[in-house]
């Protein structure tokens, strides 16, 4: 049996979530059935992605796009097109603007396009034109959390767009490689602090200023309080200066980017986010099968991996005291913390690993394969029946 050819194009491989998910999804992928290809517009970054493919067995093709708008991605990916010769197109975040024009022509080929965030905020006003046209004529769209699936039909029309909640390898995160102890000890805490941490980049979505009040606020007052914060992005100054100008720098630890999260999150007490907006976030999914217990505001999907009271603590977007209340909550209330972290870790196990996630992929890709196997064979009988027609005609007169 031949196996279906599927080409996955990203903008980079970086630590982004997105970038992750298409990163499970093709290593995962039966290699009985489903022969993968990546591609990346940028050159090769070095980030642990690179690596996972590598180990995996993956091809990955480079374009070595420069910043902002770069016209030779043009030239670039439709020779990378033809010599792949995928029967599947799997775009993420804003590729589709590039890929679009050779998409169109290559008639044989299914075009997927994953929306990882809520379609107001994945792609810029002047360029939704040709997001609505991909999405409404042959591109077919999934989204990754029912709130996204709502975006999509707001602002683009899209009605009953298939979901495909994101999934992570639960296991690496219920059993990190170091102990939760041996790394305290090594990064300078005590086995008797409460540490909560957030996993994300330094960008507005993020709202980490609104987590940085929060923690002044009210669990700051606590010596034993400290919020860990991992990450990168163009507002960690910005930040910085915040958490000294709040009388926190001895009780906010800024970490950089790590490639030990499961270690990380394995020795934290409470895992926080405050976006303002989200799709369907990996970093909750990660905290949740390492066992932590989740404070977060009610953005985008967060709310469906969440039930609040049950595997953590939802708040309302931009309250600060909300916040700030259920950190106090869990801050003073272990026997809370153990036991929404127990139901967290069931729930990740139960509803968000990677394979759940591949499984649907899997089952979409045979879906639009197939359908377009049969469009094909349908368009050849209607080809060849007006041939023989036109034959007896000619052969009558």
């Amino acid at each position: 049996m031949n196996k279906i050819k599927v080409a996955h194009i990203v903008p980079m491989l970086s630590p982004g979530g997105a970038e992750r998910v298409a990163v499970h999804i093709v290593r995962r992928l039966d290699r009985q059935r489903y022969e993968p290809v990546v591609i990346s517009f940028t050159r090769r970054l070095g980030c642990d992605l690179d690596r996972m493919l590598e180990e995996a067995g993956v091809e990955v093709r480079y374009l070595g796009k420069r910043p902002g708008f770069d016209y030779r991605m043009y030239f670039r990916l439709h020779p990378v097109l033809r010599d792949c010769q995928p029967d599947i197109v799997h775009t993420h975040l804003h590729v589709l603007r590039y890929a679009l024009p050779f998409l169109l022509l290559l008639k044989r080929v299914s075009l997927l396009h994953t929306v990882h965030n809520l379609a107001e905020r994945e792609i810029e006003p002047r360029a939704r034109w040709i997001q609505r046209y991909a999405l409404n004529h042959g591109v077919v769209p999934v989204a990754v959390a029912k709130e996204v699936a709502l975006s999509l039909e707001r602002l683009y029309g899209i009605q009953r767009c298939r979901v495909i909640s994101n999934g992570i390898p639960t296991d690496s995160y219920a059993c990190p490689q170091t102990p939760r102890r041996e790394w305290r000890t090594k990064e300078r805490f005590g086995t008797d602090d409460i540490l909560f941490v957030c996993v994300a980049r330094f960008a507005p979505q993020k709202n980490h200023s609104l987590l940085l009040k929060a923690f002044a606020q009210g669990p700051a007052s606590d010596p034993k309080a400290h919020l860990v914060l991992v990450g990168e992005g163009v507002l960690r100054e910005q930040l910085e200066e915040q958490a000294k100008s709040l009388g926190l720098a001895g009780q906010v630890h800024f970490l950089g980017l790590r490639t030990d999260i499961p270690d990380v999150l394995g020795a934290m007490d409470v895992f926080v986010l405050s976006s303002d907006w989200e799709g369907n976030p990996l970093s909750v999914m990660e905290a949740m099968a390492s066992g932590l217990p989740i404070v977060s505001t009610a953005a985008g999907g967060v709310a469906d991996l969440v039930e609040s009271g049950k595997q953590g603590l939802i708040v309302p977007l931009g309250d600060v005291q909300g916040f700030s209340g259920a950190m106090i909550s869990l801050l003073r209330n272990q026997e809370a913390r153990q036991r929404l972290g127990l139901a967290a870790a069931r729930r990740a196990r139960q509803s968000y690993d990677v394979s759940t996630m591949v499984r649907a992929y899997e089952e979409l890709y045979d879906s639009v394969f197939h359908q377009s196997r049969h469009l094909k064979a349908e368009s050849y009988l209607r080809e060849s029946a007006i041939t023989a027609e036109e034959r007896v005609e000619i052969q009558s007169q």
